[in-house]
């Protein structure tokens, strides 16, 4: 498999650390909020991610984090906390808007048919072991303690800036609107580990730690969890691009200067979803929801398929009528998908493998969704067994998800005729076929039209012709 690297800007061929299994971590959501669908565009991504490699055949060991403290408004280490902002918004705890949030962002997963990873953990949850990597770090000379806060002195590092995309001129105070001037560091990139009392006297979730009550910055919680449940050595970190600078970019640094090696081998970022008017985004206010979608008229599939025709490291600009152009395109698709179900004919290994390798090409090719879409339509167009086609189908769905061979809503209203429906419909569709073969084609034309008017769409195939209720 062959994957872009965002570290350095190459696409790659994938080794995994132990070739006996692969370690992922997806930067998981700050639950103050609903999460938007440009938020949900990088966990499709990651969760189509995931699959190929397991498809692939890797076994993969995947951890998320729930931001639920720690989170700035500033990337300067001002501002209030997100989730203290949630709570004061909704007039509830922390605790309250965590759990709310947390629920309805797995929602948004389950509709979406994303896997929940096999670790999920609450930054709330891992005190104790960002305590330990913080002091650590002090006790090296990577951190020091300044204002009653623990800060890490980047100047220790040879290079701080990993990804290629910032200079030391994007911490400068006014250079990027969420930079903020903080007295107490050394060094403007500099940026914290632990805050205490003194800085956030009145913030709601505090602990004891050596350096007095407080809580952890956002960029060691990913660190802390991450070297708890997947080791030393992460094979991919997973994000959305706006995560490089500078979570991303502190989450190495403090990482590495804590474990004493290259951490992460390689980073997967998923472009900006945007908008006529730019990127999509919480702290600008109006952003789409896919429940929103959803009562607009759209699945969830809908949305998920309008992702995958794009690459993950192209910007996708999101449009009313690009969502229903995938609309058309995805109900055109299971409509072609309905008639193989019968699985007629006999399974042909030689060509399964055939499209089955070019399916997995795709996915090798830098995680080419657009592509994998393709083979899917080569397939249901090939002069193929209708047994090789749903075979493949099914195994292509392993990854896409995308539920093309689930009993969809026409036809779960098709399964509510009447015995004697069917068999008046059977008729008519036999007495077609006849007056097709006897060339009296106004009265096949009349009988399709016919029954089109009754809701009832006739699908002709090699195989014969096959209804469905719409």
């Amino acid at each position: 498999m062959k994957l872009y690297n965002s570290e350095s800007r190459l696409i790659e061929e994938f080794i995994p650390h132990n070739k006996n299994e692969v370690t992922l971590y997806t930067c998981g959501p700050t639950v103050y909020h609903f999460a938007h669908i440009g938020n949900l565009r990088s966990y499709i991504m990651e969760d189509i991610l995931e699959r190929a490699i397991t498809y692939l055949g890797y076994k993969v060991k995947r951890a998320m984090n729930i931001t639920d403290v720690g989170h700035l408004a500033s990337d300067g280490d001002t501002g209030e906390d997100r989730m203290l902002i949630g709570a004061k918004r909704e007039h509830k705890t922390i605790l309250e808007i965590a759990n709310e949030y947390t629920q309805a962002f797995k929602k948004d997963c389950e509709a979406l048919n994303l896997k929940w990873p096999s670790i999920v953990v609450p930054a709330t949850d891992c005190i104790e072991n960002y305590i330990k990597i913080i002091s650590k770090l002090l006790e090296s000379g990577y951190a020091y303690k300044a204002g009653e806060n623990i800060y890490f002195d980047t100047s220790k590092l040879e290079n701080y800036y990993r990804f290629g995309n910032q200079t030391s001129d994007d911490m400068l105070v006014g250079a990027r609107e969420t930079v903020d001037e903080d007295k107490n560091k050394r060094n403007k990139n500099d940026f914290v580990l632990w805050f205490t009392k003194s800085k956030f006297e009145n913030h709601a979730l505090k602990w004891d730690s050596p350096w007095g009550v407080g809580y952890p910055g956002w960029h060691i919680e990913c660190s802390g969890i991450s070297n708890k449940y997947l080791g030393e050595f992460l094979d991919i970190h997973c994000g959305g691009v706006d995560n490089k600078f500078p979570h991303h970019t502190n989450e190495i640094a403090q990482t590495e200067s804590y474990v004493g090696h290259k951490w992460c081998n390689y980073w997967f970022h998923v472009e900006h979803l945007n908008t006529a008017s730019g990127k999509m985004s919480k702290s600008k206010g109006g952003f789409t929801t896919l429940t929103s979608l959803v009562e607009g008229g759209y699945s969830p599939m809908v949305y998920k398929f309008f992702c995958l025709q794009s690459h993950y490291r192209k910007p996708l600009m999101f449009s009313i009528e690009g969502l229903d152009s995938a609309k058309t395109a995805y109900n055109k698709l299971l409509k072609r998908i309905e008639p193989i179900k019968a699985r007629d004919g006999k399974l042909d290994k030689v060509i399964f493998e055939e499209y089955n390798n070019n399916f997995k090409n795709a996915l090798s090719n830098d995680l080419n969704t657009a592509q994998a879409l393709t083979v899917l339509f080569d397939v249901l167009k090939a002069n193929i067994s209708n047994a090789t086609k749903v075979e493949l189908v099914k195994n292509f769905d392993t990854v896409l998800n995308l539920d093309l061979l689930k009993e969809n809503e026409t036809k779960e209203e098709g399964s509510n005729l009447t015995k004697e429906e069917i068999a008046r419909i059977e008729k008519l569709i036999k007495e077609r076929a006849e007056a097709k073969q006897n060339k009296n084609y106004a009265r096949a034309d009349e009988i399709r039209a016919s029954l089109f008017k009754e809701g009832i769409e006739l699908i002709d195939t090699k195989e014969g012709t096959k209804f469905i209720k719409k």
